[in-house]
């Protein structure tokens, strides 16, 4: 799902704004592969950003996008939002959020929560060093995994169809 417009575009300026600010040139390139990610609540990675970014500006190197998406990091235009045992992916919402993850498919969600967001940092992840931000992750099936997984296991226990989709079952054995 692609955020609004108006919403894209207020990104897209507060990029032009900071990346002034930073001394940042704010390229067509950069604009791009910013976009990419802005435009998207399904928090591309890497090579997601480059694929998609390359058919619009089909003269850009993958280098640039991992070194631009770097660079947007550092600045605090982007962030990373990782998850286990993936490639890190980027996620360019402001605004305070946690994620939900499927465990299955991979998709990653945003979602807010004044509960969550009102969590106390505990003292012995103080003592480790500044916290300047934290989020949850919540982990889990998502809605279209569930589905599947329902779908499957009611064509399992209900057995093959013939052509004119009847069920035969299972035969109970003797």
């Amino acid at each position: 799902m692609a955020i609004s417009r108006e919403n894209l575009e207020r990104h897209v300026r507060r990029f032009a704004e900071t990346c002034a600010q930073a001394g940042l040139k704010v390229t067509h390139q950069r604009t791009e592969i910013f976009r990419e990610v802005a435009s998207s609540d399904e928090h591309p990675d890497a090579e997601m950003v480059y694929q998609r970014v390359r058919r619009r500006v089909t003269g850009i190197s993958r280098d640039t996008v991992y070194r631009t998406l770097a660079t947007l990091e550092r600045e605090g235009l982007l962030r990373k939002a990782g998850i286990l045992g993936g490639p890190s992916r980027y996620d360019a919402n402001e605004e305070p959020h946690h994620h939900f993850v499927c465990k299955v498919c991979g998709r990653m969600k945003d979602f807010c929560s004044e509960a969550l967001d009102d969590l106390p940092i505990p003292a012995v992840v103080k003592a480790m060093g500044r916290v300047e931000s934290a989020q949850v992750q919540v982990r889990g099936i998502c809605g279209v995994c569930a589905r599947k997984r329902e779908k499957k296991d009611s064509t399992a226990i209900q057995g093959p169809r013939d052509r004119k989709g009847k069920s035969h079952g299972r035969q109970k054995e003797s």
